[in-house]
């Protein structure tokens, strides 16, 4: 619990302060069916995949630590399977808080291996500077991939899948092909101008390369549950790629002649996306070293 006193928001948008304390106890975990065996449950953090069947439970992220008794009671209301598995879309602490608890439980952690060196020690997160503590062996991942793996699980082909260096260098989507539905993490969230954590190996032409990627597995009847937000859909997915290629064609330009952070700032390469305050400057400063 140690690593969820403050809760960062990782959208400049979704709220006014890029770092705001939390109640947990006022937060509520919803379940929102997107099949008949799959299901996003929304509390505080990254959404969270459920899969049920007669194998068990499998999760996809787990939020935060202190919430961790009630995700299990909203599963318990669907499954009598404790969860079984968890799988890591990255090693951000919103997504993967929960860890040390669901492995304390039985349940075996999965994710890409540069989410699991990260974890391993104490990790500074960009956005605010925040220091994200390594996980215990209870919360490390036992079972890691490099490009991608397979499950054959309720029913299911889960294809898990390395997409990165996009939000972090350590990336992973993971696909139920026999529903037809796609987890991505913060890949793609639905939010304007989500994080993407350079110094922990994250890269705006990551991000749009990972999001043409996740386009090209799936077709227009795909059910994406992004990192935060609604359930969304294949054109969703492909209008979020279009604005990161317009404001990447607008930093690219200001870089080819020669401009100042300063002036890119005053240009606000994201102005129909963004109104320019302190969360949204960061996010373009960050952006542009890329290209400079």
């Amino acid at each position: 619990m140690r690593r969820a006193i403050a809760v960062v928001a990782f959208s400049f948008l979704a709220i006014p302060h890029l770092v705001s304390a939390q109640n947990f106890d006022a937060v509520q975990i919803r379940t929102v069916p997107v099949t008949s065996s799959i299901y996003m449950l929304q509390g505080s953090g990254g959404n969270i995949g459920l899969s049920v069947g007669d194998d068990g439970a499998l999760i996809v992220d787990d939020q935060f630590a202190p919430l961790t008794e009630k995700i299990q009671a909203a599963i318990a209301a669907l499954t009598p399977h404790a969860v079984e598995f968890v799988i890591n879309t990255h090693f951000h602490y919103d997504h993967s808080d929960g860890n040390e608890n669901f492995g304390r439980a039985g349940a075996t952690i999965v994710a890409h291996e540069n989410a699991r060196t990260r974890m391993l020690t104490d990790q500074t997160i960009a956005l605010d500077n925040r220091i994200q503590e390594a996980y215990d062996e209870n919360g490390l991942p036992k079972i890691t991939f490099y490009r991608s793996m397979r499950f054959h699980y309720n029913d299911e082909l889960i294809d898990v899948i390395h997409v990165g260096p996009a939000h972090t260098d350590g990336d992973a989507v993971v696909y139920f092909r026999t529903s037809n539905v796609i987890h991505t993490g913060d890949v793609f969230a639905r939010y304007m101008l989500p994080f993407v954590d350079q110094p922990n190996g994250g890269a705006l032409d990551g991000m749009i390369d990972a999001v043409w990627t996740i386009a090209g597995l799936i077709d227009d009847q795909t059910k994406i549950i992004p990192g935060h937000g609604a359930v969304a859909t294949r054109a969703d997915l492909l209008a979020y790629r279009d604005m990161f290629i317009r404001i990447r064609s607008r930093l690219r330009e200001h870089a080819a002649q020669g401009h100042t952070p300063e002036q890119v700032i005053a240009a606000n390469p994201a102005r129909e996306y963004a109104e320019m305050n302190a969360g949204i400057d960061r996010w373009l400063r960050a952006a542009y070293e890329e290209y400079r």
